[in-house]
This record gives C-alpha cells, sequence and structure tokens, in this order.
C-alpha cells in the first residue's frame, strides 16, 4: 500500500491510528491507508487498473470450502520441473525462481505441482509473463475461491476480485513518519479464512527500487528452542482489520465490509507439507490471548524483530514489468520497500482463500499424522542426523567472514 505521512506506532501489539494536522493535510498510518494516489494521466497504457474505490457494502465473510490442491500433486513436480528451463532455488529457507515457464499454458497436474512447491518453498518467481489479469484470476481460482477486499481499491474496469496495488509521483513517502517493521504483513490475516496461494504481477515498475521481500515462517519456527517451539503451539493470538478499516475511513474512503477481529493459532500447519510455521505479523497480530499484556508484548516483539530482521529467513525480488510473484501467504509473510518515488509502480494481485488455520494438535488429532519442523525434514532428507540439544545446554559458536 501506498505510505501516506504517518505517526509511529507505540507498541508492537497496540495500534493507535491518530489523525494529527499537517498544513491542510491529514496524515496516517501508511500500512492501514489504502493507495490513493492518482497523477491524473489518462493516458496511461494501464489507466483502466488504476485504483478506485466504489461505494458498495458486501456482506460479512462465511466459512467456504476449500481444497488444498498442494495435496493432488506428484511429489517429485516432475510435469512442472520437465517443462522449465531452468528452476533455481534462490536461498535456502525461501525463495525459487523457475524460467521458462508460461503461466498461461500451465496443465492442472503443473498447478498442483505449483500449488505444493509454492507451500514449501514459501514464493516462486516468474519472469516474462503475459498472462492477463483474468487468466491470473482463473489461475488463483484453482487454488481457491477469491478474496474482495473490504478497504483497498479495486481497478476502474470494476474487477472486485482485483487487488491494485498503485504508487506514482502523485504522493511521496514520509520515511519520518512510519516504522519499517510495521510494512510486514501476511495478506489480510484477520479473515476466517486468510490467503492461500497467492499472485502478484508488477504491470509498471520503476527502474530501480520498489522491490518485495518475503519471510519464511517455517525458518522462523525451525530456528527456537524446542521448549519455545512447544509453548509457542499452545498460543493463540487475535488479529485484527480495525486499523486498516480506521485508516480507510480516515482517509474519507468507504469500507465496503464490516472489520472484524479473529483468534488464530501461533502455530500453524500447513496441510500439504506438513509443515510447522510462526503464523503472526507485526500489519495485524495484536495480542496474545490468555497472557498478561506484558508477556504478550515480549513475545510479539521478539516474534515481530525476528520477521523483519533475520536474513536467513529472507529472500529478496527485483520486479521487472510482466514479473510475477506467487507466494503462500500460510507460511511467509512479507513487505514492499517504498524507496522509489517519484517513478510508478503499479502491480494486480489475486488472492484465494485458503483453509482456516490449524493448529498442532487440531492437525495431529484430525489427520493421524504428525505435524514437522520443515528443517528436520530437509535435513532428513539429506541423510543427516541432527540432534537436538536438550533444554539448558548450549554449544559455543563462532562466525568467519
Amino acid at each position: 500500500m501506498a505510505p501516506v505521512a504517518v505517526n509511529e506506532t507505540p507498541a508492537p501489539t497496540v495500534v493507535d491510528i491518530k489523525v494529527q494536522q499537517k498544513s491542510d493535510d491529514q496524515v496516517f498510518n501508511p500500512f492501514y491507508s489504502p493507495s490513493i494516489a492518482d497523477d491524473g494521466n489518462n493516458n496511461y497504457k494501464f489507466a483502466e487498473f488504476k485504483p478506485t474505490f466504489p461505494k458498495v457494502d458486501w456482506p460479512p465473510l462465511t466459512e467456504v470450502q476449500v481444497t488444498e490442491r498442494g495435496l493432488f500433486a506428484d511429489t517429485s513436480k516432475q510435469n512442472l520441473f520437465n517443462a522449465a528451463q531452468k528452476v533455481k532455488h534462490l536461498t535456502p529457507a525461501i525463495g525459487t525462481e523457475i524460467l521458462g515457464i508460461d503461466l498461461r499454458q500451465l496443465s492442472d497436474a503443473q498447478k498442483d505441482e505449483l500449488a505444493l512447491l509454492v507451500a514449501e518453498r514459501g514464493v516462486v518467481f516468474f519472469r516474462d509473463q503475459e498472462i492477463n489479469i483474468q487468466q491470473q484470476l482463473d489461475l488463483a481460482r484453482h487454488f481457491g475461491p477469491l478474496h474482495k477486499h473490504a478497504t483497498t481499491p479495486i481497478p476502474k474496469n470494476g474487477l472486485e476480485e482485483v487487488h491494485v496495488v498503485y504508487n506514482d509521483a502523485s504522493r511521496r513517502p514520509d520515511p519520518a513518519a512510519f516504522s519499517k517493521i510495521e510494512l510486514w504483513h501476511s495478506d489480510v490475516s484477520y479473515e476466517i479464512q486468510p490467503p492461500s496461494t497467492t499472485s502478484l504481477k508488477v504491470i509498471t515498475g520503476p527502474e530501480v527500487g520498489g522491490d518485495t521481500l518475503w519471510s519464511s515462517g517455517y525458518a522462523l519456527y525451525s530456528s527456537l528452542s524446542p521448549a519455545f517451539q512447544t509453548y509457542l503451539e499452545s498460543l493463540t493470538a487475535l488479529h485484527s482489520a480495525v486499523a486498516q478499516a480506521e485508516g480507510a475511513r480516515a482517509a474519507g474512503l468507504h469500507v465496503r465490509r464490516q472489520e472484524i477481529e479473529t483468534v488464530h493459532p501461533v502455530v500453524r500447519v500447513h496441510p500439504a507439507t506438513g509443515w510447522k510455521s510462526v503464523y503472526v505479523n507485526p500489519g495485524f497480530t495484536r495480542r496474545i490471548i490468555g497472557v498478561p499484556k506484558a508477556e504478550s508484548d515480549a513475545i510479539l516483539s521478539f516474534l515481530f524483530h525476528q520477521i523483519s530482521d533475520n536474513t536467513d529467513f529472507h529472500v529478496r525480488f527485483k520486479w521487472e514489468p510482466n514479473s510475477v510473484a506467487i507466494w503462500d501467504n500460510r507460511v511467509v509473510t512479507h513487505s514492499a520497500t517504498f524507496d522509489f518515488w517519484p517513478a510508478t509502480r503499479h502491480a494486480l494481485r489475486a488472492t484465494p482463500h485458503g483453509e482456516k488455520p490449524t493448529s498442532v494438535a487440531d492437525y495431529e488429532r484430525e489427520t493421524g499424522k504428525q505435524a514437522r519442523d520443515r528443517q528436520l525434514v530437509i535435513w532428513e532428507q539429506q541423510g543427516i542426523k541432527v540432534e537436538q540439544n536438550p533444554i539448558g545446554a548450549s554449544t559455543r559458536r563462532g562466525y568467519n567472514d
């Protein structure tokens, strides 16, 4: 979303949107206020996809049936990989780039294998994709029913299931007005059934800047001590749409669906991989349920800083026009960089619903399977046996660079 000048959030678990007066302009939190920039250029090639905010009302979302397509995939992914020129993993923990695939031509078997690959690697990148928005929506529908956002813009052509990302020279970010950590999020995690295999295509972008970073919830979980892993698995957290709705209203915009707050497990299990992922984010997670506020604040502050600061969990993607990223919102968080003003950055997102987040206990009870730590699974596949240190033990380590 386009940053508008904002005030700093005072604590990691409390969002206090305050509308200040700066000359004749209102300032408010950039993450929670929709992109309303428009340089007025009606000759722009993609003018029909510029942002608009229809004044319509939608009913509350209810639970919908979702079929996890990754469960139908050939685990070797041979249909997908054999069609590619190159498959390149970008970091050990997260991110894969596939060359030579045309997303318009995927068979259902390849789509299922793509769903599993995205579930395993967190985010998969494609370049030089001619897929149009209708085809992008059709691809997203293979993974689940499409989400319609209650506050952010839709394109001027009226496609309500398209989320528009748009920034141009008409609005300049104020870096003194917000903390970068606030921009990390998993899309609309406050919904009853938050998104799954989500796609974004950049149609106009700056020559330099405007990169997106993703952070792996699997890797975050794997980095923790066994005792802390077990503790987090017992917790739930509140995810809230309130700040986003209030940001829209502060900008004078209509909120199309009443905001909600939803409780989700702090550690969720991906249905296709069976791997455990930390599921909190600075953008929408407000507090841990059932613990003292000081404890909640400390836990969330630690996890939020691990998401934003630990580069072992990250992959960074430099966009080009017609680049597409497909990520699994259930197991990664992401953040845009706003370093490209006055250039234009314009992208279109298609966002399918996933299942209700499943805790470790519920997954194991419902499936009869053991939820796993991704890193331990990878090491087992490599024939490496790793002994975890007992609680209280430590090993001296050094680093050379």
